[in-house]
């Protein structure tokens, strides 16, 4: 008789077998006499501001459970964003946020057929796991060749079944952002009844006079979610702080699956620490547009086709290739986070970093021997 530990009796849901795993971004690996870069994972390698050092050093409440819904975090951002604190719904970073929307509004419907998804694609590597793992469908809509999301064919991808569309915006990892009449104009070919959430996790990074403004369509448009988190412009990755904006008809049905004290007290008195130094946070995320707008505008003089960036990265369609100039970059010691066949995403990271990288494409050729960039 097999043992209950065989493996063939412990199946895990259809939907979980048949997922991608999630591809974190590499550390980089030691190369001789070089500093290892991590340029991956779309961190801020200046870290947070002083005044959150305070706050982990005299965080003495570790024995005692974070507020249930971190209440003092959402009147800070209230009072910051001059919205109600009743339309924040806080989540363990801006995924554990999106994953309690999708669990609200989207998955199998009581036919037992599966809701969908709509994004644009390539676009976050993670939207297709939450969706799957909430039980609905996802449709991947192209993006249009220099990154873009192609709104058009977004709204005429809109079926009955259709609940929930995400525009991630900067898109990550290609780099544009939306700009806020297009998106105006998209909202008015959606049902109204179909949420669309507006992933905003670099919005601190976007210099894009005409960008999307996620806040004035949350006032305007009862069916908008605004995404944010502290892990990019705030520093606070580790944490896992993040957040929705929506009106009441919204958050009522987000509470109800919001993970009890999902956001940690140490991550709640961080993030509201950073709140109230917005000089200092800004300063920093200066210095890192400064360092994205210096290496593109290097890159496109060598030769590179560089799409827009306004998150904290940089996006090389190298297709093909791609696999190959992230090994030749682990040479280097720094680690960049390739998507086979399709381009790599490399994160703006330390001067020396960025220097580095550049010296890496101005010698870069491909893996059939031609230079990219002639």
């Amino acid at each position: 008789m097999p043992s209950s530990r065989d493996s063939e009796f412990v199946r895990p849901r259809d939907v979980i077998a048949g997922l991608p795993s999630y591809a974190a971004g590499k550390p980089p690996e030691a190369a001789p006499g070089l500093i290892p870069y991590k340029l991956s994972s779309n961190e801020n390698p200046l870290g947070p501001v002083a005044a959150v050092s305070d706050v982990l050093t005299d965080f003495d409440v570790l024995h005692r459970y974070p507020n249930p819904t971190a209440e003092l975090l959402r009147d800070e951002l209230a009072v910051t964003l001059g919205v109600p604190a009743e339309d924040i719904v806080t989540g363990t970073g801006s995924l554990g946020a999106l994953t309690q929307v999708l669990n609200a509004f989207a998955g199998t419907g009581s036919d037992g057929q599966p809701d969908e998804v709509l994004y644009a694609w390539r676009s976050f590597e993670a939207y297709p796991i939450v969706v799957r793992t909430a039980g609905a469908r996802e449709v991947p809509v192209p993006v249009t060749a220099d990154g873009r999301h192609d709104l058009e064919a977004m709204a005429q991808a809109i079926t009955p079944r259709t609940r929930v569309v995400i525009l991630c915006t900067p898109n990550n990892p290609t780099g544009p952002a939306l700009n806020h009449a297009e998106v105006e104009r998209f909202l008015t070919m959606v049902p109204s009844d179909v949420l669309v959430v507006v992933d905003e996790a670099y919005v601190e990074f976007v210099r894009n006079p005409d960008v999307v403004d996620g806040l004035q369509l949350y006032r305007r448009h009862h069916n908008v979610v605004v995404l944010r988190t502290f892990s990019k412009a705030h520093g606070l990755a580790s944490l896992r702080v993040g957040y929705t904006i929506s009106g009441p008809q919204v958050t009522q049905h987000l509470r109800k699956v919001a993970v009890p004290f999902g956001v940690s007290g140490l991550g709640e008195a961080a993030a509201i620490a950073s709140l109230r130094h917005p000089e200092s946070v800004m300063a920093n995320v200066e210095a890192l547009i400064a360092e994205r707008e210096r290496v593109r505008d290097v890159l496109i003089g060598e030769g590179w086709d560089v799409p827009e960036a306004q998150g904290n990265f940089i996006w090389l369609a190298l297709g093909e290739d791609s696999a190959e100039f992230a090994r030749r970059a682990g040479e280097q010691a720094l680690a960049v986070r390739a998507f086979d066949g399709e381009g790599v995403r490399v994160s703006i990271g330390e001067e020396q970093a960025n220097d580095r990288l550049v010296q890496l494409c101005r010698s870069y050729t491909g893996a059939v021997g031609a230079k990219l960039t002639e």
